[in-house]
């Protein structure tokens, strides 16, 4: 007899990743803001998950160096 296979399962609302991915995309390229926001989102979401915030950490470090290297770059015009 063969028995039928396990439903699927479904995939977690897990926006940890999305906020993270935000952060440091936008941190990098464009608003040093916008990476701080998402980079807090994420922060919030992986406590509330219960995983490692890596990701806000990356987030905050890549706004970061878009600000300083933003700063340096009017500073030395």
């Amino acid at each position: 007899m063969a028995y039928p296979p396990p439903p699927a399962a479904q995939p977690a609302s897990d926006k940890t990743t999305l906020w993270g991915v935000l952060g440091i995309v936008l941190g990098l390229i464009c608003c040093p803001i916008l990476g701080v926001v998402f980079g807090v989102l994420s922060l919030q979401e992986s406590k509330k998950a219960g995983k490692p915030p890596t990701l806000a950490y990356v987030a905050f470090a890549a706004a970061a160096l878009n600000l300083v290297f933003g700063i340096i770059y009017y500073a030395a015009r």
